[in-house]
């Protein structure tokens, strides 16, 4: 695959996990996340942190870039970014754990931190 193969549509790709048979911890911060507050249209500024496990299956970091650009225009509250993130994830690569985190800046002197967590059954 040719980096003009990769897809810019907003969709999480994958690649195989070459050692699944060990338990290892991949984490990725993307500080400069934002979406739109969907009460006064005002953009959110903030990091989001993902840390799994992965099973058979690793998120590529270029479309999960492309990806998170997607809630750039889109009005969402914080709760509801950070559970779509892991749901989104669940469903691209059914990872043994995940947590996601959003740590979202100071706005009406109010920050804000969610957190959301997967384990496989």
């Amino acid at each position: 695959m040719s980096a003009n193969d990769y897809r810019t549509d907003g969709s999480i790709d994958s690649f195989e996990n070459r050692f699944p048979g060990r338990d290892y911890e991949i984490e990725f911060t993307a500080p400069e996340f934002t979406s739109v507050c969907p009460m006064t249209g005002l953009p959110d500024f903030g990091a989001i942190i993902i840390t799994y496990t992965p099973a058979a299956r690793c998120i590529e970091l270029r479309s999960f870039k492309y990806y998170l650009q997607t809630f750039r225009n889109r009005g969402i509250f914080y709760e509801d970014v950070v559970n779509t993130i892991l749901d989104d994830i669940v469903a691209a690569i059914a990872p043994l754990a995940l947590t996601v985190t959003g740590e979202f800046n100071t706005r009406g002197g109010i920050s804000a931190r969610v957190t959301a967590t997967h384990a496989a059954s």
